[in-house]
């Protein structure tokens, strides 16, 4: 059965702050949060960062200091970010920046479990 598209999430604000490490997201629904830099990065939906399988995924370590350069829309879909890293190939959906936002401490605290686990430090090297 085909989602009623009133029902996927609609964005109706992003912001960057003005150190450039967090992105405001608000949607049509309520649901907001500030996605920090850092999260948005080592999430990123690229191919360099996932992989084209869970197996070729690539955990991203080094990333605390890094900011958002750019946002650029894509359609009417999705934003390209822009990173202070030199990263700007992943394609943040809607759908995706909503999946970030309402469950970002459940990313964030795997991410930071994972990156442990693998003796990485979010510290630049």
């Amino acid at each position: 059965m085909k989602q009623d598209r009133a029902q996927e999430p609609w964005p109706s604000e992003l912001r960057l702050s003005p150190e450039k490490t967090a992105l405001r997201v608000a949607f049509t629904n309520g649901v907001s949060e500030s996605l920090p830099a850092e999260l948005l990065r080592v999430m990123s939906p690229s191919a360099e960062v996932r992989g084209h399988s869970p197996a070729e995924r690539k955990l991203q370590a080094g990333k605390r200091d890094v900011t958002i350069r750019k946002i650029e829309p894509i359609g009417n879909y999705a934003v390209k970010l822009d990173f202070s890293d030199g990263h700007d190939t992943g394609l943040f959906t809607w759908q995706y920046l909503y999946d970030l936002a309402q469950r970002k401490e459940e990313f964030w605290d795997g991410y930071l479990k994972e990156i442990a686990a693998a003796g990485l430090s979010r510290d630049p090297r």
